[in-house]
């Protein structure tokens, strides 16, 4: 059971690894600093309960 569990959990990315891919997308070094402040702030880190 908790196998079956374990391998639908691991193909959805983690959180970590969206955050480094949208770091990676920076075109510049301002831009990798508001994206690094975003992501400070919770942008992938958010509760679906939040308004």
């Amino acid at each position: 059971m908790f196998n079956l569990f374990k391998s639908l959990v691991s193909g959805f990315p983690r959180v970590a690894d969206l955050e480094r891919a949208y770091l990676n997308a920076s075109v510049s070094r301002i831009d990798l600093e508001r994206r690094q402040r975003e992501i400070d702030n919770g942008l992938f880190r958010r509760s679906s309960f939040d308004l």
